[in-house]
């Protein structure tokens, strides 16, 4: 049985506690394929948000904690939800300043058969 599809990892998109803002600002660069699954952690010590559009809250990833988003489960095909291509994650924190740790996201694509 062939399902004509392999993983690939991007590059991490990372910041440190002292680049997440008040203000949303970009983490790391535009994804470059159809993301089917990313992870995001948060290593820091404060709450953050993330946004797909810089400016509306659409996720909000606790302190110290993470949260996997696998959008195309069970599928083999091209078929199930992705991010564009072109996505930009964007990170701001949700209250009080963040005073050590990280923030990132990693970002897995489908691409070509094996």
């Amino acid at each position: 049985m062939a399902f004509g599809k392999r993983a690939t990892f991007d590059t991490v998109r990372e910041v440190a506690f002292g680049s997440v803002g008040a203000a949303y600002a970009a983490l790391g660069a535009a994804t470059t394929d159809y993301t089917r699954i990313f992870s995001i952690y948060n290593a820091t010590d404060a709450d953050v948000d993330i946004s797909f559009d810089g400016v509306n809250d659409h996720l909000r990833i606790a302190s110290g904690t993470g949260q996997i988003y696998d959008l195309t489960t069970n599928k083999v095909k091209d078929d199930g939800l992705f991010l564009p291509k072109g996505t930009v994650f964007y990170q701001k924190r949700s209250a009080g300043a963040p005073t050590a740790g990280n923030l990132w996201v990693q970002v897995t694509y489908a691409t070509g058969g094996f």
